[in-house]
């Protein structure tokens, strides 16, 4: 069992903690971030409304993120072997979800219950040490600064109170959490409903979205004999319920709709549910956080409630486990609105999307018909069954999302402009070498804001490399570090198996679209020609000329047609200064590197650019000198320095689409030192 952790002391007049996070809800949810937090050891305890765990089949349906999440944490193995789900749909319109990755090993979507999954995850938790305690209404939250007291109100009457650093609502759409807390949960009503039921002693034709001309039906024959029936009549408004829709009801719809009769049927299960889709407009509210559908409600629709909820807390669970164990990283609860909350709002909009092709009456075929035939193009189905795989990542950076309450301090270096493109980038990936600091760092933080994962490799600083990563994810980015060292033997081996491993936990996929090879050694200040040794002299090419070489010969595989290759040059190559001839040397060679590999990869439209600073501030003590940096000023045409950010937009314009048409170029990026 894992260590127990010491509670939080926040404040010097915070009680002692019963647990350090309070989960409300027993659903997979938040049985899975209970899991999580204690392999951590974080004392956790799960306050759940039911007396017994619930016995409907609900939610079916796993996508290939979530597998994957479950992989990782040994749940599959505890699954046991899963059914394949089918190819999947969009709207109704057929859609092979294995398009989102064909090379993936949980391509598609699987099956298990609901049920099951529960079951599952509350072994685990249990297992763990998480502690669960049913037949709790939760009726009172006090945020009191330093801790939380939640009051649980039993079935019998009796009250129970639990103080906790943490509380986080796991307790689904009509969520007590977020009510109590006071979150905003905005977004539209209900104009559609479904009904659904699980009938036994009923024999009807296999149906799969069939649309009718009065609604909608559905009919799928479980392995136990009981048949999954669906229904929606066009034009029927959703009924404001307390509770299930009765037999009768559902008996009626589906004769209307399809003209059979199941009313000899048993029901087994009844449930209604609606196009409402609404979101928090903060995940985070001090000490209380969302998950699941306490956070976001949607209709169901081919399944991305439940795995949306899942992914939601596989990722808290490491932010607020490192938060218990830091009293000053609320950054890493920020971290998880500014990450998640994006995918929530992309995920509704494609839901309603669904929605209205799933549900619209016959004013829609059309736009079915369009959409059908978008289908049928490779890069559609792709993008499609990305996002609805969870494959596709945030869809835009945190700048778009602004959360609330983030209190991120402002980045001096960042691009001033980024109103107007936001997200360009978005399901991409990229590899920044060097990219620990200076215009490496710029250029990673520069990408990710527009929506691209980034690998950020670094040589031997892990702290700078952390730093980098921990920047991007205040900002609402995705990246992970990357350790290898350039101009050794086995140096590219080394970065590819970072590289690939840490693309396939994230994405399922080793796909590269970016590569920016940045990372470079130069020769002291003030070195001349004459003392450049033989040693020094193969060290700058090792690293500026023979690794990129490599880098880009090893990511070929890996990288996308249609993918940019970025290298950093230098103005050095386009004017004299004898001190750094083996430097400017090594620069030479990236150009041609450039200049030959844009040739050879133009057919499979791969763009490969040289881009050439001038003097740039890379944070060097020489920077904090005025004269030093006012005499260097006077080079540029614009009479300053360069900045990270001035290189790190330059460098993204060329990763993006709008540079479609560059390729084999030099872009002098000196701020004009190079006029003369």
């Amino acid at each position: 069992m894992p260590p127990t952790s010491t509670p939080p002391t926040d404040t010097d007049s915070a009680p002692p903690t019963d647990t350090d996070v309070v989960i409300v809800g027993a659903g997979p949810v938040g049985l899975l971030l209970a899991g999580d937090l204690r392999t951590h050891g974080v004392r956790t305890t799960v306050l759940e409304q039911l007396g017994e765990p619930m016995t409907e089949s609900r939610a079916s349906t796993l996508h290939a993120r979530t597998m994957t999440v479950f992989e990782e944490r040994g749940i599959l193995d505890r699954l046991g072997e899963l059914p394949d789900g089918g190819r999947g749909h969009f709207g109704g319109l057929p859609l092979d979800l294995a398009a989102a990755d064909p090379g993936h090993r949980y391509a598609g979507q699987w099956k298990c219950p609901q049920t099951r999954i529960e079951s599952v995850l509350q072994e685990r938790a249990l297992e763990l040490g998480a502690r669960l305690r049913r037949g709790l209404r939760v009726v009172s939250l006090a945020d009191r600064g330093g801790h939380v007291l939640v009051e649980a109100v039993a079935d019998d009457g009796g009250r129970t109170s639990v103080t906790c650093a943490f509380v986080v609502g796991c307790d689904g759409g009509d969520s007590s959490v977020r009510r109590l807390a006071g979150f905003d949960f905005e977004g539209r009503a209900a104009t559609l409903e479904m009904l659904r039921a699980d009938v036994a002693g009923i024999d009807v034709p296999a149906r799969r979205f069939e649309r009718l001309p009065n609604g909608l039906a559905v009919a799928h024959r479980w392995p136990d004999g009981s048949t999954r029936v669906m229904v929606h009549v066009h034009g029927a408004s959703p009924k404001e319920r307390t509770g299930p829709p009765a037999f009768e009801e559902v008996v009626t719809a589906w004769a209307e709709v399809t003209g059979e009769d199941i009313g000899h049927g048993t029901p087994l299960w009844l449930n209604a549910f609606d196009n409402t889709s609404r979101q928090a407009t903060r995940y985070r509210k001090g000490r209380v956080l969302l998950a699941g559908d306490a956070a976001h409600a949607q209709m169901p629709v081919g399944g991305q409630a439940l795995n949306l909820g899942l992914q939601d807390a596989a990722e808290l669970g490491g932010r607020l486990a490192g938060r218990v164990r830091s009293q000053d990283r609320d950054d890493l609860l920020d971290g998880y609105d500014l990450v998640r909350r994006p995918i929530g709002a992309h995920t509704l909009d494609n839901i309603r999307a669904q929605s209205l092709l799933l549900l619209g009456g016959p004013e829609v075929e059309p736009l079915r018909d369009v959409f059908g035939e978008l289908l049928g193009l490779g890069p559609v189905r792709r993008h499609l069954a990305r996002m609805i795989s969870g494959l596709s990542g945030s869809p835009a950076s945190a700048a778009q999302h602004p959360s609330p309450s983030e209190g991120i301090p402002h980045d001096p270096t960042a691009s001033t402009d980024r109103s107007s493109k936001m997200g360009r980038l978005t399901d991409k990936t990229a590899l920044v070498t060097g990219s620990s600091r200076g215009i490496g760092r710029a250029t990673a933080q520069r990408l990710a804001r527009e929506g691209a994962l980034v690998i950020v490799h670094y040589a031997s600083d892990q702290a700078s490399a952390d730093e980098t990563v921990e920047l991007i994810e205040r900002e609402g980015g995705r990246a992970f570090p990357v350790r290898a060292r350039l101009g050794v033997p086995g140096d590219v081996h080394e970065l590819f198996l970072g590289v690939e491993r840490g693309l396939k936990e994230r994405t399922g996929e080793t796909r590269l679209d970016i590569l920016v090879n940045n990372a470079g050694a130069t020769t002291p200040a003030g070195l001349g020609p004459e003392e450049v040794t033989a040693e020094e002299f193969d060290r700058l090419f090792a690293v500026n000329a023979k690794a990129p070489f490599f880098i880009v010969q090893r990511a070929l595989p890996l990288l996308s047609d249609g993918g940019r290759i970025i290298n950093i040059s230098s103005g050095l190559t386009r004017f004299a200064s004898p001190d750094q001839v083996a430097y400017a040397m090594t620069k030479g060679a990236i150009e041609q590197l450039s200049l030959h590999f844009a040739r050879h990869l133009a057919p499979r439209g791969i763009t490969v650019n040289s881009v050439a600073p001038g003097i740039t501030n890379n944070g060097s003590a020489v920077f904090d000198i005025p004269e030093a940096v006012e005499q260097m000023a006077q080079l540029s045409a614009f009479k300053r320095v360069g900045e990270a950010a001035d290189v790190a937009d330059v460098v993204t314009f060329l990763a993006g689409d709008e540079a479609r048409w560059i390729t084999g170029s030099f872009v002098d990026a000196s701020g004009g030192t190079l006029l003369g």
